[in-house]
């Protein structure tokens, strides 16, 4: 094909991405296989697949797999370059048993969905305050696990050991216990198990006292981000910098991308499915989106539960409705997703496009 050829047809892309390669594809706009190609996962291999793309002629658009993994780098230099990059799902477990599976197959069956309509998602953009904030939750909520892990294997050593040593410790609230493991000196024969038992204690109590240490340092440097990013949604009644993190993170740095706050409570696993049967007529809750998401809401709802008169009142008038506590909940889940939505960070947004009076 001659460049004036190029110029003059108009190409859809697809790329399968992968740890040191991405194989690209294109299409033209009926569905026609027009070559496949890979690429190594450097700024160069970038720069060639770039090339190679705009050399088919006029990209429309871009369906990756992975833009939030392997694909992240890419994704974002392909849009600094004006392409339009499209979020595409794997393809489902049926279409690949009709199909087969290959990183070609992959790569044409993205470009295919893009070409579709079947895949047409934003991907998030990854590249502000948002993604930093993500990064040191990462850090955060593996300390988190370590520590929970640390106090349940002290516990569970507790119930074990000699009676010399739950008897030294029995009755202690967690911060003494910990406090007092790990200032201990234990001495004896390392062939002796308890010795060895309150070795380990000593030990696990360290690890906590590290993991609690850890936990603050990332707090500290979270909790000045949330508030720089998003100050709206800390005055909410029961959001907290943890709540609100994740809630920012899973909009993420381009939160426009989000056509409407259904939209944000389906991705929050916050919206209603219709459960109704016979002459019962009732939703439930989402069990999809982002789980994460869905655990915040229900810690700012539980504490909404407990201290927010608001929520008390509105609680009474559905009980007194007939419903149930799991459906009340539900209710509430779906409000404050609304809420969240409404202050979310979107600049490029107008007020009615955010509060839409139909």
């Amino acid at each position: 094909m001659t460049a004036n050829e190029a110029t003059e047809i108009t190409v859809v892309g697809g790329i399968d991405t992968h740890t040191d390669f991405h194989q690209a594809a294109v299409i033209d706009t009926v569905g026609r296989q027009l070559a496949t190609e890979s690429f190594e996962t450097t700024p160069n291999g970038y720069w060639r697949l770039l090339e190679w793309f705009t050399s088919h002629g006029e990209i429309i658009a871009v369906g990756m797999e992975g833009t939030g993994s392997y694909g992240a780098e890419l994704a974002l230099f392909l849009r600094g370059n004006g392409l339009a990059v499209i979020e595409v799902d794997r393809p489902d477990r049926k279409a690949r048993r009709a199909n087969g599976k290959s990183d070609p197959a992959d790569a044409y069956a993205a470009a295919t969905a893009v070409l579709s309509g079947r895949a047409s998602g934003t991907p998030n953009t990854r590249d502000g305050i948002v993604e930093a904030i993500r990064v040191l939750r990462v850090a955060r909520n593996s300390a988190v696990k370590a520590r929970t892990q640390a106090i349940n294997q002290i516990r569970t050593l507790m119930i074990s050991a000699p009676s010399e040593v739950r008897d030294r410790f029995r009755g202690l609230s967690a911060k003494d216990l910990i406090g007092t493991l790990a200032r201990s000196r234990p001495t004896g024969d390392p062939e002796d198990p308890t010795y060895t038992t309150k070795v380990t204690l000593r030990r696990l109590a360290r690890r906590y006292q590290a993991r609690d240490e850890e936990i603050k340092e990332a707090e500290a440097e979270i909790g000045p981000l949330v508030t720089k990013a998003a100050h709206k949604l800390l005055a909410l009644p029961g959001v907290g910098p943890e709540a609100a993190g994740q809630l920012l993170e899973t909009a993420g740095d381009n939160p426009e991308r989000l056509r409407s706050e259904a939209s944000f409570a389906h991705l929050c696993a916050a919206s209603p499915i219709p459960a109704s049967s016979g002459r019962t007529h009732r939703h439930r809750l989402n069990r999809g989106g982002d789980r994460q998401a869905n655990r915040a809401l229900h810690t700012i709802v539980l504490v909404r539960l407990k201290y927010d008169l608001r929520t008390q009142t509105y609680v009474a008038r559905r009980i007194a409705d007939g419903l149930s506590k799991k459906e009340i909940i539900r209710c509430l889940k779906r409000c404050v997703a609304r809420e969240i939505y409404r202050l979310l960070p979107r600049p490029q947004l107008t007020t009615e496009q955010l509060c839409p009076t139909a």
